[in-house]
């Protein structure tokens, strides 16, 4: 066996259906009393139920949380915080609330009580995104990864098919790209590959029912197991790429880690055996990249860049800023090769390897 280390994070996790009942026993045990709750603008109905039940805890809502942080959202939401005198954040929601959340955090250290309605799995790392100037800046501190997670499928019933989806394959591309990453162990590889595969399995049931409890709590399962991954484990090409098309082009979250997926991992193929056998026994394909791409294209999800706003005429620069700061990576990175990567994603053709 190879040698390795794993470190274990801290996280409780509050998981099944009805658990947001939970919810102001858990405010509780983090010692604090006036939580700022957090979600988008669609979901202030959310925020405001979540108040409802912090009843006398809630210090008020921030409800314009949005997709890759801008950073003059996050100074207004520590502004907000800091006026209410909150001790803590209640961030209901996708990724771009848990993210508010985290940059929050980042600057006044307060705890963060995530309560997921999406399968982002933000809310099992340290890591922080937050975009300034038109690029997205990654990060990780342990005092952004929040306290406690209440996992609650009921709250994901309400979630549109569609996204349902693309943000089941989001979380897929989370344990992928754990499975080859330069610091990987055995234990995350185990969660990884049980994560991949209970999504694989939660998918194509919610698509036939959106209200099946069992594949929704399937769903929320492995999200969390491929959050727990991403949070322990370094990013590789595709999270880079993702991180470029978001950050610099402004395109939707889930749906592009959804388009590139199959393609970073034809990428890297030949140059990550181990991981690629596991991803394909996880979802039963003739190789990874297929098989995430042929699950994306069976259930509905969009496979190509063109359909949800890149423009051919930004794909040369989308090359010149992924081949910046490189993330490590399995193969190296090069440039003939990643252009052709785009130009493939953009046109949404199936990945030979």
């Amino acid at each position: 066996m190879t040698p390795f280390v794993y470190t274990a994070q801290p996280a409780r996790v509050v998981f099944g259906a009805g658990s947001l009942s939970q919810l102001a026993r858990e405010i509780d045990a983090l010692g604090c009393k006036r939580a700022l709750v957090l979600s988008t603008p669609e979901q202030r109905a959310s925020a405001e139920m979540v108040v409802g039940l912090l009843g006398v805890r809630a210090a008020g809502v921030f409800d314009r949380a949005v997709m890759h942080v801008p950073i003059e959202t996050a100074r207004e939401a520590r502004e907000v915080a800091k006026q209410l005198g909150a001790d803590c954040a209640v961030a209901i929601g996708g990724g771009s609330t848990t993210g508010l959340g985290k940059a929050i955090a980042l600057d006044s250290g307060l705890p963060i009580l995530a309560i997921p309605t999406t399968y982002a799995g933000s809310e099992m790392t340290p890591i922080y995104g937050i975009t300034e100037a038109g690029l997205k800046k990654t990060g990780r501190d342990i005092r952004v990864l929040p306290r406690t997670v209440i996992y609650d499928p009921e709250l994901t019933l309400s979630l549109p098919v569609p996204l349902s989806v693309t943000s089941g394959i989001n979380a897929i591309a989370h344990a992928a790209e754990g499975l080859y990453a330069v610091d990987s162990n055995p234990i995350m590889d185990l969660m990884a590959e049980e994560g991949i595969t209970a999504l694989g399995r939660a998918l194509p049931a919610i698509v036939k029912n959106a209200r099946d409890m069992d594949a929704r709590a399937d769903a929320l399962y492995g999200a969390w197991l491929c959050g727990t991954v991403l949070g322990h484990v370094g990013m590789a090409l595709h999270h880079k790429l993702c991180h470029t098309l978001g950050g610099s082009f402004n395109l939707p979250h889930a749906e592009t880690h959804t388009i590139v997926l199959p393609h970073a991992l034809a990428y890297n193929s030949q140059h990550a055996p181990q991981a690629m056998a596991r991803i394909r026994r996880a979802l039963g394909g003739a190789s990874a990249a297929q098989a995430v791409y042929d699950l994306a294209k069976k259930n509905g999800a969009p496979v190509a860049l063109k359909d949800i706003g890149m423009k051919a005429g930004d794909l040369d620069k989308a090359c010149d800023i992924a081949l910046q700061n490189q993330y490590p990576n399995p193969r190296p990175l090069e440039r003939t090769a990643i252009r052709q990567l785009f130009q493939a994603a953009f046109d949404g053709v199936r990945p030979v390897a």
